[in-house]
């Protein structure tokens, strides 16, 4: 998923402007239909219906791959239209079946260590996705179409490679096929939709102030990126293993501190060195946000978590909906108190991460539930 993603999101923008004349009410209205996909994850639920989960994933990759390599072929505002929502319902439905499918696989304790070592593997794929773009497009002359066609080809091959060469693995507990609301699991949707909120005010604005701000150019905006992954390549197994050891609460309250510090200090930072590593320590927290999953994987009727990760991917796109948007016009006036809505969200999320238990379980969601009936 990463290898052929980072292609795509690495070559839009340019690709946009120079081929379809895109301004910023294209490019806004391209972001906002990316992220409808995400908002309508749920529906994942009712493709179970009549698909197994394991080949709807493949199939979910395969179109995203599509999507990619057919980027190229219509260079016009509805034609990139019409492909990013194709490459963007591949990738939702991916990164919502991905999800379900780890929580049902791997084993409770040794879920926040794979997880982990999952985040370096897809930082491994982001890697050789950036460093090939340089490499074809500077030195070997590729352009976008050839570019986005090889990606979106690389990813086909790869998929109709897993289809046919992996056996359909044993499922566990048969999933529910409905949309599933379960009033002991609120912690758990909450603290989906803070993490959602909070993702978009950093994927949003922090690269944009970057460069308004202090006039980072393109380059140095792909340096920040690749040292992010390089981060999360070395540290993110280390990272899952420390919080399969020190638990949930402690992981996230660590996460949520830290977030504190970094959006506040966003909002006053004035030297363009200082901002760039709180940009790669925001990313490098993105890793610890894994205990979100954890928790809710152990407080979860085995027979809930497909329904339940296709609700949560919506939740957690609500935010993408209107955060923006309504941070977008509060921009205009004080960049600074948007990166305080950011620090206000982190605040939230660590009074909230405190009802976490020391052992969460069925029966024991939060610190004050304790054994009761499961509804």
């Amino acid at each position: 998923m990463p290898l052929t993603f980072s292609v795509w999101q690495a070559l839009l923008n340019n690709f946009v402007v120079e081929r379809a004349a895109f301004t910023g009410a294209e490019i806004g209205m391209l972001q906002s239909l990316r992220e409808v996909p995400g908002f309508l994850a749920f529906t994942a639920v009712f493709v179970l219906l009549v698909v197994r989960e394991q080949r709807f994933a493949l199939g979910s990759l395969l179109v995203m791959s599509v999507g990619v390599a057919l980027t190229p072929f219509f260079p016009s505002t509805y034609g990139l239209y019409a492909t990013t929502v194709v490459m963007s319902m591949g990738f939702h439905y991916f990164e919502t079946i991905n999800k379900s499918l780890t929580l049902q696989w791997i084993e409770k304790t040794q879920t926040p260590h794979f997880m982990g070592k999952a985040m370096a593997v897809k930082a491994a794929g982001a890697l050789l996705a950036y460093s090939s773009i340089w490499l074809l497009m500077e030195w070997v002359g590729f352009g976008f179409t050839a570019m986005y066609l090889l990606a979106g080809g690389i990813g086909v091959v790869i998929t109709l490679a897993l289809w046919i060469a992996f056996p359909h693995f044993p499922e566990g507990a048969v999933q529910h096929k409905k949309l599933i609301f379960r009033r002991r699991y609120w912690l758990y949707y909450a603290l989906t939709f803070l993490s959602g909120a909070r993702r978009q005010i950093f994927m949003v604005f922090a690269g944009f102030m970057m460069v308004e701000k202090f006039g980072y150019s393109a380059a140095d905006i792909s340096l920040l990126y690749l040292a992010n992954y390089v981060f999360n390549l070395f540290f993110a197994p280390r990272i899952g293993s420390w919080v399969g050891r020190v638990g949930e609460r402690r992981a996230l309250r660590v996460e949520y501190v830290g977030l504190i510090i970094v959006f506040s200090s966003y909002a006053f930072v004035e030297n363009a060195n200082v901002a760039a590593g709180l940009y790669i320590v925001d990313h490098l927290f993105f890793a610890l946000s894994i205990a979100i999953n954890t928790y809710f994987q152990k407080i979860s009727d085995p027979k809930d978590i497909a329904a339940t990760s296709s609700v949560s991917f919506t939740i957690n796109h609500i935010a993408a909906v209107f955060i923006p948007a309504l941070l977008g016009i509060l921009w205009l006036t004080s960049p600074s108190a948007v990166f305080l809505v950011g620090s206000a969200i982190a605040v939230l999320s660590l009074v909230l991460c405190s009802f976490i238990p020391d052992a969460p379980d069925q029966g024991r969601e939060t610190r004050f539930s304790g054994r009761q009936p499961q509804y």
